[in-house]
């Protein structure tokens, strides 16, 4: 018996062993579960050697600069890779088009300055999910990144994460080649508005998270921007709103259409000061009078009209009343000029008759000689 034991402990160790001789130094790796795990390391390259088994691989908290094609070759089987706080700068062309399988690629609290514009281009269209999350390190990673997204072959990716980045705007065009995209995460960002045709492509979208920004009102190009995702909920909580008259298209479609808006009561006004807290639900009835003071204006205006028209009407009466007044002197003064007009013309007709006959010219030339 004791033998049989003996034998099984030195089976275990020689498969022990066998699997620790093929799992790359700083990594833990586990066959059973197709998962190679190599965390808080001090890598400074990706690791060679991972197991051709492996589905899902995390290399995370490492010190890894940059990624190319190279790192994940003979990775086939390779469905769920997180690289997320490696201080990753630089992202090759065609970095993971070998992981032909890939479904889900984390990124996030990276430092990503120099993305390739075809970084990104992925055999078959697997990719599902993408986090950039805390990932771009400065405006010209965010320019860089959006010509790979452009570039890329990301057509059946549902799930794209760009919250806490920093971004002040999107461009346009963006996720123009992400059709198929449901969830698109633009949380805690520094996004003052939605224009340029940023959402444009996005029809089938599910869920749009904008809260967490610098968004203070949303302008007649920003709504036409919403409703070009008429199927997606709306996260829009935690902006700095300016509750004045020129938000109120806004506070309309929030009350038509509550059902989008996830959190639609929980908007509130920041500015000014004396409407701060103030549901944006309730600000347009309650507070801005938008809509009186329009109507007071409409108001002015027609009665500024109506003075004009009765000081044009009176200047008028008073010009015929000085004619009527003078109407002797005007006709005495008409008669004297149709006179001199006509005794002008008489003698205009008497000089052409002149100058017209032949004999009268043949006289005058004889009496000149």
């Amino acid at each position: 018996m004791s033998a049989f034991v003996l034998r099984v402990v030195f089976a275990l160790l020689c498969v022990h062993a066998t699997r620790s001789a093929s799992c790359p130094a700083g990594c833990e790796c586990s066959e059973a579960a197709q998962t190679v795990k190599c965390v808080s390391k001090d890598l400074r390259d990706i690791p060679t050697g991972i197991p051709t088994y492996t589905r899902n691989l995390f290399i995370t908290g490492n010190h890894i600069s940059r990624i190319g094609p190279e790192c994940f070759k003979g990775l086939d089987n390779v469905t769920t890779l997180s690289l997320s706080n490696n201080r990753i700068s630089e992202v090759e062309s065609r970095t993971f088009s070998s992981l032909r399988n890939l479904r889900s690629l984390d990124l996030s609290s990276n430092q990503l300055v120099l993305i390739h514009p075809e970084a990104f281009m992925i055999h078959n269209h697997t990719l599902r999910e993408l986090n950039f999350s805390r990932a771009l390190y400065n405006h010209s990673s965010v320019t860089n990144l959006s010509t790979a997204l452009r570039w890329s072959s990301l057509n059946g990716l549902l799930g794209l994460d760009l919250s806490s980045n920093g971004l002040i705007f999107l461009p346009p065009h963006i996720f123009f080649h992400m059709n198929n995209l449901r969830r698109l995460q633009l949380a805690n960002n520094s996004i003052v508005s939605v224009t340029n045709e940023t959402l444009l492509g996005l029809e089938h979208l599910e869920e749009l998270d904008l809260s967490h920004n610098a968004l203070k009102t949303f302008s007649k190009e920003g709504l036409m921007e919403l409703e070009r995702v008429p199927k997606a909920k709306l996260h829009l909580g935690q902006n700095p709103y300016t509750c004045t008259c020129g938000i109120e298209p806004f506070i309309m479609l929030l009350n038509a259409s509550q059902e989008r808006v996830v959190d639609a009561e929980q908007l509130v006004c920041v500015f000014p000061v004396e409407l701060r807290n103030v549901s944006l639900l309730l600000a347009r009835n309650l507070v801005l009078g938008c809509h009186h003071a329009e109507e007071s204006n409409n108001l002015a205006l027609q009665t500024s009209y109506v003075f004009l028209g009765l000081v044009l009407g009176f200047v008028g009466l008073m010009f015929l009343f000085v004619l009527y007044l003078n109407r002797k002197g005007i006709k005495k003064r008409i008669y004297e000029t149709r006179d001199a007009c006509r005794e002008m013309w008489e003698g205009y007709h008497y000089r052409y008759e002149i100058d017209s006959d032949p004999r009268l010219s043949q006289l005058s030339t004889s009496a000149d000689v």
